[in-house]
């Protein structure tokens, strides 16, 4: 079983017109929900509210198959990104936190982990800048039994972020215990600025991060690794891109659910044939997501994949 942890949340798209269209989202919700869409068996640990809002946004992990008993009822309202677009399709972003559900998740909430953990916890994201969620995932992901495998995708959000060093210092206490840590470059110019996108995934190995997945965008795939573990993938040309909503959750997904399907975890991070085809399946899963609008990843069905065999 597979635990994601962190916020949910309704991405509100504003046309130039005027026209406002309401989508599910939330990088860690997005994760969830394209794990599950893989046949992994998953979790979602967030609060959501009671709101129309968050009834639609149970609904869609329901429909995907992502667990819902770790998600924590709030009458708080759902938590908002707002996205307005420009002539070209370029977003400027705003979010509305204060008083809404997505940090409310509280200590508390996060017993249930302890007293049976996952074989796998994915954290990132909005969930690890808002308070008291940020404080409650920390505490839950230093406190792992050593069996458990960490997932850590920092998807940082500047314009969401009041304190940098907070911020920072918070990602950099959770690298010791961090087993695979995905970041694009967009998120190492913000976490390491001044360093080059390559010598900044190496200095998290530095920092302590057993596995760093650098991507961006189109470009080459850089996995770097503890005991010189080093290797490069190219990303599959794509010519039918729609969009990149989403598509470095899918990314991480893919990863993360290529792993776990065959029984890999902490201890065979250092094999680089098996790293090289999970971060191809990322890769994969990712450049379908890109071939849809939003946040949309594939089922297992859609990559022409046999359904788990249950036992």
């Amino acid at each position: 079983m597979i635990v994601v942890a962190g916020e949910s949340l309704i991405d509100l798209v504003v046309q130039p017109s005027g026209a406002i269209a309401a989508h599910p989202g939330g990088g860690p919700y997005n994760a969830a929900r394209a794990l599950a869409r893989l046949g992994a068996p998953c979790r979602f640990l967030g609060a959501i509210s009671d709101d129309s809002f968050g009834q639609a946004l149970r609904r869609a992990l329901a429909d995907d198959g992502v667990g819902l008993e770790l998600v924590v009822d709030t009458p708080l309202p759902t938590t908002l990104a707002v996205a307005e677009l420009d002539g070209a399709g370029t977003a400027r972003y705003a979010f509305y936190f204060e008083g809404t559900s997505a940090p409310a998740l509280a200590s508390r909430d996060a017993q249930a982990i302890v007293a049976a953990p996952p074989s796998a916890l994915h954290v990132g994201t909005l969930g690890l800048l808002l308070e008291p969620v940020g404080s409650t995932l920390e505490a839950l992901a230093t406190a792992l039994p050593d069996d458990v495998l960490l997932f850590l995708d920092p998807n940082c959000r500047p314009v969401a972020v009041r304190d940098a060093d907070a911020y920072r210092g918070r990602l950099l206490r959770l690298l010791p215990r961090a087993d695979v840590v995905k970041v694009s470059a967009d998120d190492l110019a913000f976490l390491l600025p001044g360093l080059d996108a390559t010598a900044a995934a190496e200095r998290l190995v530095e920092l302590g991060a057993r596995l760093v997945l650098l991507t961006d965008g189109a470009r080459t795939v850089v996995v770097r690794g503890t005991d010189g573990l080093a290797f490069e993938l190219p990303v599959p040309a794509l010519a039918d891109v729609v969009d990149s909503v989403g598509a470095g959750d899918a990314f991480g997904a893919g990863v993360l659910a290529w792993w776990t399907e065959r029984g890999l975890g902490r201890a065979q991070l250092g094999d680089v044939e098996a790293l090289r085809a999970a971060v191809a399946f990322g890769c994969r899963v990712a450049g379908e997501t890109c071939r849809r609008a939003g946040a949309d990843s594939p089922t297992r069905a859609e990559l022409g994949l046999p359904p788990i065999a249950t036992r």
